[in-house]
């Protein structure tokens, strides 16, 4: 069993910031393999399904923290501990400022290079999960990180933010089978940064 979580901050007033990119690709998996309703548990909402995968169908729960950034830890904790899902199954959708916009990467362990929500987790639980690095740029000065994460994909975003949260859906597959190398290709392949030069054809 997989724990596919999304980081994000609850509420209308957040939906479409930089730093829900994390619900974003988490709604877009749990909607291309059918998930069942929404449920509230563990300070998170919860999906349960299967994704079918080559290897046979694999059991999986999609979950958003819904306990604002800082404290994401806690509702990841208690999922974890509830349906005994090692640290190795589990993965973190997350916005990345070290990655440009659109770039897709997903490592094992590692930094938490200032995010608020991979620091509650690593407290939690260890550092030892899959990131799921969503790149939203860095605004450039340390004093506009804060107002950049809390502001909206702009009109001109959305195109690439929509092609990587299907790409990270439609390459799922992988992820459930653990090609993770391979998944992360596919995700990149499906859906090129904006600041990817074309593809040749």
């Amino acid at each position: 069993m997989l724990l596919i979580v999304g980081l994000g901050n609850p509420g209308e007033k957040y939906k479409g910031n930089r730093h829900n990119i994390g619900f974003m690709a988490v709604d877009a998996i749990a909607d291309f393999h059918g998930f069942g309703p929404e449920k509230s548990k563990f300070n998170g909402v919860l999906r349960e399904g299967f994704m079918d995968t080559p290897n046979g169908r694999i059991k999986a729960i999609i979950l958003k923290p819904m306990t604002f950034m800082n404290e994401s830890g806690r509702s990841v904790q208690k999922t974890a501990q509830f349906y005994k899902i090692p640290l190795d199954k589990i993965i973190v959708f997350h916005d990345e400022l070290d990655l440009e916009a659109g770039k897709f990467r997903i490592k094992l362990g590692g930094g938490i290079a200032g995010h608020n929500g991979l620091r509650s987790i690593k407290q939690m639980i260890g550092g030892d999960f899959y990131r799921a690095r969503m790149g939203i740029d860095h605004p450039g000065h340390k004093e506009k990180v804060h107002s950049h994460v809390l502001s909206d994909f702009a009109k001109s975003e959305k195109d690439w933010v929509m092609a990587l949260t299907d790409a990270c859906a439609r390459a799922s597959e992988l992820l459930a089978m653990g090609e993770l190398n391979k998944y992360q290709t596919k995700v990149n392949h499906l859906a090129p940064a904006p600041s990817s030069k074309p593809r040749r054809n």
